[in-house]
């Protein structure tokens, strides 16, 4: 079973196995349909393709942020459609840096699926080295995906407004926000009204889990920055959030990788927690 990431050696010797189902992930943020039409022009063979505002959110209603998570419900019944059956090897990729690919990874954890992992350097690895992307649409046969929401897994924005509270009892709790440097600081923010981050909340930038090449940097390099962040803390108190619930599950991952275990997200991030302008702003680095 693969559960972080594999690489597309591994990857191409099981493109044909019917226990395996290839996800291809791709998006853009500016133009939502960008990442559909690149994959109607090519893709890994055999690879069916997920929506992230279809397939992989809920719709939107102005205060659960820019991109919510489905109910557990409408996350079975994609997933059915996609040919996801118990015990289905998944494997997620996009074009390179896995930044959207994160989201199914973790969703399907989320759910109770742990064969799932991210071809780590994406479609841009995959052709890098030598093996075929195909424009033929895939046939495939719908499953019966019947996972279930793993408890302590996911926080409400109630449950970050808890921890943010002075003299909470969930003090231990460390907030860690995935987006760049400048959109914690509020500085040139496009994506969200309100710039700056959650009261409490360290940076650590997402891009700095890969290497030059859009890979997952070695296990020891990923548990070395994680231990600055940490701080001796337990990886357990650590709670992931970015923009919007997607990159932060790249924050996520790169944690498994080092084998630093059971880290939690807040699905909704800083585009629901913004959207209250009663909930406190910050707009300074904090250690």
């Amino acid at each position: 079973m693969h559960k972080t990431l594999v690489d597309p050696s591994t990857l191409a010797a099981h493109v044909n196995d019917p226990s395996w189902v290839v996800i291809d992930c791709r998006f853009d943020l500016t133009a939502p349909e960008k990442g559909e039409q690149a994959y109607s022009e090519g893709h890994i063979p055999g690879a069916r393709y997920a929506h992230l505002d279809r397939h992989l959110s809920a719709a939107k209603t102005g205060t659960n942020g820019r991109h919510p998570l489905p109910t557990p419900e409408a996350i079975c019944l994609s997933f059915s459609a996609l040919g996801i059956a118990p015990g289905t090897q998944v494997v997620a990729y996009d074009a390179d840096s896995s930044m959207f690919a994160v989201r199914l990874w973790w969703m399907l954890r989320w759910m109770g699926h742990d064969a799932v992992a991210v071809l780590d350097g994406g479609l841009a690895r995959w052709q890098a080295e030598g093996h075929a992307v195909s424009a033929a649409a895939p046939a495939w046969v719908p499953a019966s995906f019947a996972g279930s929401p793993r408890p302590g897994w996911r926080l409400t924005v109630g449950d970050v407004e808890a921890i943010v509270q002075p003299q909470s009892a969930s003090s231990a709790a460390v907030l860690v926000d995935a987006r760049s440097n400048d959109r914690y600081r509020g500085i040139g923010e496009t994506l969200d009204k309100v710039g700056g981050h959650i009261p409490g909340a360290r940076n650590y930038f997402f891009q700095q889990n890969l290497a030059d090449n859009t890979q997952f940097k070695s296990p020891d390099e990923l548990r070395a920055q994680w231990n600055a962040v940490l701080k001796g803390r337990d990886p357990k108190d650590v709670v992931m959030y970015c923009g919007s619930g997607v990159t932060a599950c790249h924050n996520l991952l790169s944690m498994e990788v080092a084998g630093l275990s059971g880290a939690r997200i807040f699905p909704g991030s800083w585009s629901e927690w913004s959207a209250d302008p009663t909930r406190p702003v910050a707009t300074e680095s904090e250690a």
